[in-house]
Parts: structure tokens; sequence; C-alpha cells
């Protein structure tokens, strides 16, 4: 029996992007209903350009958890806040300005608590960065979004206070504030046209960077405890993965990537498991250990080849951006069912 990496540090990773999750949806609920609220034509349309990203974003946040493989419940006081803030703005309490005011602080919270997540992978290890590197650009955006909203606020409180117009000229300046702020990566993160989620490519390749960066550090560590653990980490990773893909995938991709191609897929995976559950019955001190999972590693890469080049090239020329997305978000619930039967929310989970 070999554990996982799902150590404290990890578990508290997990357990801070699930209030990240709970949050956004907060923001998307906030922002459908200043839609309702708004009388303001500008006003409106930034703030359906929020909830466009902000829906986006959501599915980002998704496949993050997923593809980092340890899935939590939001922290405590967290779950309370959103309840707390609902309430507030479902009611008639607060003015529109004060409700704004009150989303604005949530995505000032979006934002420290991405670049948190960010910098705790950093000390854990490079397959968490892996796994949550696509919630990068989810904080530059809504960094851009707090700049937009203190524009929004200023227009707001000034109605407020006075019953006239604020300066014309708030746009312009929130316009400069995000572009000195954002530069090269944020201005194409935020002003990018492209707001579509991330299709099955993008996801399964994400899946294949992790587990090749978790096999790179197995074999460069002595520690057999480490190596023990990056094992049953490999071993969960590539489980979920692989049955995911012949549930959700290879069905899919059968009718135009082609009988023979699609069962070869099948087949590699059935030996990797094959060779998965040969290595989990070896002690990781012993000699043939790092050997047998070189073999792994090489079966696993033939593999990878076969799916990012023809495999990919075949979704690409029949299905479409819209099919491609729902496809991603099938895999992405499959996998999740997966990882909790394998034991993705036990702490110090057995493989």
């Amino acid at each position: 029996m070999v554990s996982t990496l799902d150590d404290t540090k990890r578990n508290a990773i997990a357990t801070k992007l699930a209030s990240i999750k709970l949050v956004q949806q907060l923001l998307i609920e906030n922002e459908e209903l200043f839609l309702r609220e708004s009388t303001d034509s500008e006003i409106s349309d930034r703030i359906r350009d929020f909830l466009e990203d902000d829906r986006k974003n959501l599915g980002i946040i998704e496949t993050v958890i997923v593809q980092y493989g340890i899935q939590q419940e939001p922290k405590k006081t967290v779950q309370e806040m959103v309840n707390k803030v609902r309430q507030l703005m479902q009611g008639s309490e607060l003015s529109f300005y004060e409700k704004v005011s009150q989303h604005e602080l949530l995505k000032h919270q979006q934002v420290m608590s991405g670049l948190l997540v960010h910098k705790a992978a950093q000390k854990v290890g490079a397959d968490v960065m892996a796994a949550i590197g696509p919630i990068n650009p989810v904080n530059f955006e809504n960094r851009a979004h707090q700049e937009q909203l203190k524009g929004i606020l200023e227009i707001l409180g000034v109605r407020e206070l006075t019953g006239q117009d604020a300066d014309q000229g708030i746009w312009a300046r929130v316009q400069d504030a995000i572009a000195a702020f954002s530069g090269a990566v944020g201005s194409a993160v935020t002003q990018s046209t492209d707001k579509q989620d991330m299709n099955i490519q993008d996801v399964i390749r994400l899946d294949h960077n992790k587990v090749n960066i978790l096999f790179t550090e197995l074999l460069q560590s002595n520690n057999h405890q480490k190596i023990q653990e990056y094992f049953g980490q490999i071993y969960k990773d590539l489980t979920a993965h692989a049955e995911a893909e012949e549930e959700v995938v290879y069905p899919r991709v059968r009718s135009f990537y082609g009988e023979g191609d699609t069962q070869e897929l099948y087949d590699e995976q059935a030996e990797m498991k094959r060779l998965l559950e040969q290595i989990k019955a070896i002690s990781p001190s012993a000699p043939e250990f790092k050997d047998r999972i070189k073999n792994l590693m090489n079966i696993v890469s033939d593999h990878v080849r076969q799916e990012e080049s023809t495999m990919f090239a075949a979704i690409r020329n029949n299905l479409n951006t819209q099919q491609t997305e729902q496809l991603a978000t099938e895999f992405k619930a499959a996998k999740a069912k997966i990882q909790q039967k394998l034991g993705g929310t036990a702490t110090g989970a057995n493989v």
C-alpha cells in the first residue's frame, strides 16, 4: 500500500480552492442581481462583461480543483461569510452603491486568495504548481475587475450623494489603471475577446503535464517515503485520468478517430493499469522499483504523444468549440467522481 501526497499542506490548499470556488459562485450571483437593479446602460455593460468573465473563470476554477486531485469543503468561516453577504445582497438594507462596494471587496478577496494559493504551491511541489497554473489568469482578471469596479463606485457614489453625474473622465482613468497594473500579461488576459472555457484538449494536456512532473520528481528523489508518496499520486492521477477518458472521451471520438486507433488507446491504458498494479506491490526501496517506473513512464509518454498529436487533431477537425468545451465539462465531472471513489477527500489516503 502506498500513500498519496494528501498531506496537511495539500489539504489546506484544497480547502482554499474550495473557498475560492464558493466565493466565485457568489460573485456570479451578485452580478446577475446587479444587472436586474442597474438603470445605467454603461454600468450594465461593464457588469455584463464581468459576468461573462466570471462564469468562464468558475469553469477554470473547477478545472483546477479536479486537476489538483484533492477535494475539500470550503472553510466554515467562508461559508458563513458567503451566506451573510448573500442575504445582504438580496435584501433592501443596502443601497446599490453599498452592494457594489461589498462586491469590490469580494473581488479583492479572490485576488488575494488566488495569489496565496500560487505562493503556497511554490512551497509544496512542482506538481501542485502545474495543477493550479490555470488559476493565474483568473487572478489577473479579478484584479482588472477591481479597477473597473472602483470607477463604477465613483459614479454611483457621486450620484447617491449629489444626484448628479460624476466626471466623465472616470472610465479613461480606469482603463489607464488597468493597463498600468496588467502590463503585457494582464492586458492580454483582461482585454482579450476570447471568453471561452477550457476545451478537452487543454484539460487532458494539464493532466499529462502534471504526471510528467510527478515522474520526474520521483526519479530524482532518493527518499523512500517521498518516492512512495509520489507513486501514490501517480497511481491515483493516472487511474482517474484513464477511467474518465474511457468513460467520456474515447466513446465520443471513436466515430471519427477510427475504431483501430481508439482501441489502441484503450489497450495502452490497460497495459498502464497493469503496470501500476505491479508497481504498487513493490517496495519503493527495492532495486527494481525505479526501473519499473521508467518502463511505466515510457508507456505513458507514448500514449501521450498519440493523444496530443493524432487524437487532438481529430478532435479539432470534427468537433466545434462548444462541443470540445462540453466534452471537457463531462470529463471533469467524471474524473471528480472517480477521484472521490479513489479517496480524494481523505487525509493520508492510500491507494
